[in-house]
């Protein structure tokens, strides 16, 4: 039950019908829009809303819907139930489209079955599509909607005489016309015309006995004639005939479609009820995206939890102009607090509040998805009662206050525990002690009969009487007091100040009259006005406080959150860090053990001394000692750095490198070196011969390879020791690494242009790594321009190594930024 007539009207629902009628393709929708109305059943909304709801998500996350041809077909289907009636061919054709649009929306929902749109897919299933149907209106309209040739055999044996008569009668009128135009009786600029379907020469009215024919029609001034030449009269009579009998075929045609489609008629009248569904639940989807509308979670009982309900007429109205915004309203109605006696001052939202509730509770029940915000839950009301604005009627002889009354009366007698009530401005009209007395008694009586409702009222009583009665609850419309404007937000829970002397001081009414107004109103009525006002000032300082508190809570524990996630992922770090570096240290080592063996055999070779060797032996593992203890190193900012770190440790490590000279080589050592000369290097412990000398550096060459060496860095050995030492090229450098052939094949370019980053890594790494066994300081690596990324990866890792002075972009002509050039501390 709604009440009163015009609920519609007082609530606005009347303009949201209307914004659904534009949304509409077809009338068929539009019929849907107007028949529309309030249902107090729960499974009827509950499949109304998930209509609604899937169609929205149709809308906003598919790619496209079929959306055109929705055509009415149910009057010419009707109208064909009839035996030897017939359609007409641009009816045959709207058909024709209007089942090819339901086919394509049936194909669209059933090629999603069960995936996302369940109840749009049951919908489907009665549905039925004749393919025959289609298939013989396609053998005889074309895809411009006119009768095709092959229509029939006779058909197009019209058709071709008809083409044949027109030709002949076109040809035989230009002859005519061009002989008139010859002989000066019409004009070089004059063409041939049409009247009444005929071809007619314009002549002058002087010389219209001068061409035989029929006039068939005269000009405005009178001075031109439009004559058919006689010679053409009886053929483009044939014409005509044809014409007719064209049309008669074409009837005889529609009649056997007609014939054919008759017994599906039903199930085709069912179909094109469908498309008119289907508009109507897509119009009622887009108005819900429009006003950013969900499906609430529904409930059996009649309850209105919500949140963040905004007037959808407001809303629209509000987008429109930049800035403006609708002030949500959060609304608790159950079985503890079932009526909502809303105060506060006057253009405060109290009546926009009440429309709110009954505009979206009315829409819901219509089947239509509400602006509201997550969380909401909405319940089921069999009645919705509202009184609202002005009903005097001069005609009946009704006051205001009269027509509150009726009001009033109606709902003591329809109300129950599934009535939602809403009532605006409850108990004015009237003497304001009388009239409250007995908007009390109503109020009274509505909640024993365990009524739902939003009532507003400035009643001091009534709100008195709502704070001690279970069942109501007070409320207020929030105002600014150092603004003196209001806030439009509700808060349940205390009642509202009308704040009635504050906004008369601002609107400026004299201090002295406002000092009467005060005595008058008494100190009792004063106060408990200042103290309503203090009340709802301290809430809304604490309601603020509360909310920072949230708001401070949330952020903490989502930076909690976030350390954790960082502590965890730095323990896991960690681990792999130190595993790695546990991993390359023993590697070091290893190498390290076959650079010690290979020391002592050279010792022995020569004829060293052995307490030298224990000493070599005890520093050895001295330092594997010290790399392989448990420790709780300082994580290093990455991996990388982690591993360049030991590098530089092992690096400092040094091993004594021991003369292999004997005495009297070193008495030797006193002549000059020249060409030809064995010689060590004192620093690499290389072995080689002296190719040449100039100033003080002398080249040798060791190998497969030609070096410069200072004079001061080399030494004399024997000819013996030079071939044990160049039978197997091992050359020594630094500990970490032996090589051998590596020197032979080091290359000091690479390229690692479209690689992933953790693989081009590892050959960057392989590269320093060899630069540094053979001391080779100067390195290019091209890793190409790009983004960058690539570029800044490598170069982060050069800064951590501690094995390179510098890096820089090769020059422009070779390269620029896509190559970097890298200097070794070798």
């Amino acid at each position: 039950m709604i009440y009163p007539d015009n609920f519609e009207y007082k609530t606005g629902f009347d303009r949201i019908r209307e914004l659904l009628r534009e949304k509409c393709l077809s009338s068929m929708g539009l019929d849907n829009v107007d028949a529309m109305s309030f249902s107090g059943d729960f499974e009827t909304i509950s499949l109304q809303l998930a209509l609604t709801y899937e169609f929205q998500n149709i809308l906003q996350f598919e790619d496209s819907f079929p959306d055109r041809h929705y055509y009415k077909i149910s009057d010419l289907l009707s109208k064909l139930r009839v035996e030897g009636t017939f359609p007409e061919p641009g009816e045959v054709f709207d058909l024709k489209r209007s089942l090819e649009t339901v086919k394509s929306v049936l194909h669209f929902f059933r090629s999603r079955e069960g995936v996302r749109y369940p109840a749009l897919t049951e919908v489907c299933k009665p549905v039925k599509t004749y393919p025959y149907v289609i298939d013989a209106i396609d053998r005889i309209i074309d895809k411009k909607g006119i009768i095709k040739d092959s229509a029939s055999p006779r058909l197009k044996e019209i058709r071709a005489e008809l083409a044949g008569k027109n030709m002949q009668a076109s040809k035989r009128l230009q002859a005519i016309f061009k002989q008139a135009q010859a002989e000066g009786l019409v004009d070089a600029d004059t063409t041939v015309s049409m009247r009444n379907g005929r071809g007619v020469i314009p002549v002058s009215v002087y010389d219209k006995r001068k061409i035989k024919g029929l006039i068939h029609d005269r000009s405005a001034s009178g001075k031109t004639v439009f004559i058919e030449p006689e010679e053409i009269v009886e053929i483009n009579n044939d014409i005509v005939e044809l014409e007719y009998e064209e049309k008669r075929e074409i009837v005889k045609i529609m009649m056997a479609l007609a014939d054919d489609i008759r017994p599906y008629i039903d199930d085709l009248i069912e179909a094109g009820a469908f498309l008119g569904k289907i508009d109507f639940i897509r119009a009622k989807a887009l108005l819900g995206v429009a006003l950013n509308s969900i499906k609430p979670g529904l409930n059996t009982n009649p309850i209105m939890l919500w949140r963040k309900a905004v007037h959808p007429l407001l809303f629209i109205s509000f987008g429109k102009t930049p800035g403006r915004r609708v002030e949500p309203l959060n609304i608790e109605l159950d079985g503890n607090s079932r009526i909502a006696l809303i105060s506060g001052p006057n253009a405060g939202g109290k009546s926009v509040c009440l429309k709110t509730v009954g505009l979206l509770q009315y829409m819901l029940q219509c089947g239509m998805t509400i602006p509201v915000g997550e969380g909401t839950e909405a319940g089921i009301f069999k009645k919705i009662l509202i009184d609202i604005g002005d009903e005097q009627s001069i005609e009946n002889d009704l006051s205001t206050y009269s027509s509150h009354l009726l009001n009033m009366k109606a709902f003591l007698k329809n109300s129950d525990a599934s009535t939602l009530v809403l009532i605006d401005e409850f108990g004015t009209g009237t003497e304001p002690m009388l009239g409250g007395a007995i908007a009390e008694a109503i109020l009274g009586e509505l909640n024993r009969k365990k009524a739902y409702g939003v009532i507003t009222t400035h009643y001091a009583n009534l709100k008195h009487f709502a704070s001690i009665t279970p069942g109501i609850v007070n409320g207020a419309m929030a105002f600014d007091n150092h603004l003196m404007q209001p806030l439009f937000q509700l808060s349940l829970g205390k009642p509202g100040s009308s704040f009635a002397f504050e906004i008369a001081r601002k609107i400026g009414l004299p201090e002295d009259i406002l000092a009467i107004a005060s005595e008058k109103a008494g100190v009792e009525n004063i106060s408990y006005d200042k103290h309503l006002k203090d009340i709802a000032r301290d809430k809304r300082y604490w309601e603020t406080k509360r909310q920072n508190i949230r708001h401070h809570e949330k952020r903490l524990e989502e930076l909690i959150a976030g350390y954790e996630t960082e502590l965890a992922g730095t323990q896991s770090l960690r681990k792999e860090i130190i595993s790695g570096a546990k991993r390359e240290a023993q590697k070091i080592l290893d190498d390290s053990n076959r650079i010690i063996e290979n020391t002592i055999r050279s010792i022995k070779e020569s004829q060293a001394e052995k307490e030298r060797t224990r000493e070599e032996r005890r520093r050895l593992e001295q330092f594997k000692t010290e790399m392989l203890t448990p420790s709780q190193p300082e994580l290093p900012a990455s991996g990388e750095q982690k591993i360049a770190s030991l590098h530089q440790k092992a690096r400092k490590i040094k091993l004594n490198r021991i003369p292999a000279a004997k005495p009297e080589q070193k008495a030797g050592m006193e002549l000059p070196l020249k060409p030809g000369d064995a010689v060590r290097m004192t620093e690499t412990m290389a072995a080689g011969e002296i190719v040449s000398i100039k100033g003080k550096t002398a080249e040798i060459e060791t190998g497969y390879i030609r070096m410069r060496v200072p004079l001061d860095k080399i030494e004399r050995i024997s000819r013996r020791e030079l071939r044990r030492n160049t039978a197997a090229p091992v050359f020594y450098s630094e500990p970490g690494t032996v090589i051998s052939t590596r020197a032979i094949n080091f290359s000091p370019e690479i390229s690692i242009r479209g690689m992933r980053a953790q693989e081009a890594l590892d050959i960057v790494r392989d590269l320093i790594d060899n630069a540094v066994v053979v001391r080779h300081r100067h390195l290019r690596i091209l890793h190409g321009k790009g983004n960058g990324i690539l570029r800044q990866l490598v170069r982060e890792y050069l800064k951590a190594s501690g094995v390179v002075k510098s890096f820089r972009d090769e020059h422009v002509e070779f390269g620029g930024a896509g190559i970097t050039v890298v200097e070794m501390d070798v």
